[in-house]
């Protein structure tokens, strides 16, 4: 299985030259930095030959410069915000059998999934077999159906309206779009956002073997079938419906354009990640004079320590929306009462690249809460700081952070 590689020292050096800091640790001294990966010249440039070789290029009509439409073959992409696929492989017009990328900097959890196909025809049935879960048991056992988004729907394209064709023959044709935006309801007279599809969905073991040994763990299948309803639409499919890093600072920046809410809640950066991307940290409170400050205890709410997770965001953003609320009358005797420290993405360095469970280092970031090191795990080492120090200054009453399950 391909090892989904990044070269941290490098980053830790460079946001060290970008942002300053030193090495801190609580509790113990500074760990040797990461072994350095090293790729020859040579082992590059046959990465990418493979690369250019198995991307697959549709056959085009010399005369009509479009797609040739005998050519049935979906065209998958993952390279945008959150996106994550490895591999597609072709076992005929009507069935894909697709591997998940591993969370950077390790060589497994293999649990979310996010990716684009393109060159669909109406009507036609497509069945995914997603071949690398590492977990016995899943949600989709037991009705729950993969969150799908087509462009044509959501426009409110007539699925009958006239084919034009599918023009992908110059470069600048064959541009991949970014994905859709899930936090967006539709406009006014289009169709539907983000919902709930497939049919015939099961999850299995499927008898392959991480490794060669007896012993070795299996892995399993999730299948689903898919009904195309327009030709040459764009449609997106994904273990839940995302919510990325941009919708995270979209929300945020929503709720910093409410003059009635920006009275409410102010923004400051917690730190840096190892990608050198802000970790946000939200103050939402009512102002009061300086006793009824001081008397205000304190409660800290967090999400997305594991990026795939994306239901915590969800939930998040709906504490977001009812605490900064001015008209809601609990949310204002809660503001009142307490000062809430709002964390709403822990690990956006997984969320972006579309890790599951881990960091860029190929931490699990739940688990580095005793003894966490500024450089490797800056969010978790300033969180636990902060806590450390609302706790001294004024006490803590609360600290929650948002999960989800894929079993239960």
């Amino acid at each position: 299985m391909h090892e989904n590689m990044l070269n941290i020292k490098n980053l830790i050096k460079t946001n060290e030259e970008r942002f300053g800091g030193g090495a801190e640790r609580f509790g113990v001294p500074r760990s040797p930095p990461p072994r350095r990966v090293v790729k020859t010249r040579q082992q590059m440039d046959y990465e990418l030959a493979l690369e250019a070789k198995a991307r697959y290029k549709l056959r085009v009509d010399p005369e009509t410069n479009r797609v040739d439409r005998q050519d049935k073959t979906l065209i998958f992409e993952s390279r945008f915000e959150s996106g994550n696929l490895y591999l597609a492989q072709k076992v005929s017009d009507h069935e894909y059998n697709l591997l998940m990328q591993n969370d950077i900097n390790t060589s497994g959890h293999t649990q979310w999934f996010y990716y684009q196909v393109k060159n669909t025809r109406k009507n036609m049935t497509c069945t995914f077999n997603i071949m690398n879960f590492t977990k016995p048991d899943s949600l989709f056992n037991y009705g729950m159906k993969v969150s799908v988004y087509s462009e044509k729907k959501a426009a409110g394209v007539d699925p009958n309206a006239p084919d034009l064709g599918y023009a992908q023959a110059s470069p600048e044709a064959q541009k991949e779009g970014g994905p859709p935006t899930p936090g967006e309801a539709p406009k006014p007279g289009q169709g539907m956002g983000w919902f709930k599809g497939g049919e015939r969905i099961s999850y299995f073991a499927n008898g392959i073997k991480k490794d060669i040994t007896y012993t070795s763990k299996g892995y399993f299948t999730a299948s689903f079938t898919y009904k195309f309803t327009h030709d040459d639409d764009v449609v997106y499919f994904a273990y839940c419906c995302p919510y990325t890093y941009t919708d995270c600072m979209r929300d945020i920046y929503e709720v910093e354009s409410d003059p009635e809410r920006r009275k409410i809640c102010s923004r400051k950066t917690l730190c840096k990640t190892l990608a050198g991307v802000d970790c946000d940290i939200l103050t939402i409170t009512e102002k009061g004079d300086f006793e009824a400050m001081q008397a205000k205890r304190a409660v800290v709410i967090s999400a997305r320590v594991h990026p795939g997770e994306v239901v915590g965001s969800w939930m998040m953003r709906g504490v977001l929306w009812f605490l900064t609320d001015p008209a809601n009358e609990e949310a204002r005797m809660l503001r009142e009462k307490f000062i809430f420290k709002i964390i709403p993405m822990l690990n956006p360095d997984g969320v972006i690249n579309g890790n599951y469970r881990c960091s860029l280092a190929g931490c699990d970031l739940n688990r580095r809460w005793k003894t966490p090191h500024k450089q490797l795990h800056p969010t978790i080492f300033h969180t636990k700081k902060l806590i450390g120090d609302i706790h001294k200054e004024r006490g803590l009453i609360l600290y929650c952070d948002l999960h989800g399950h894929s079993r239960k």
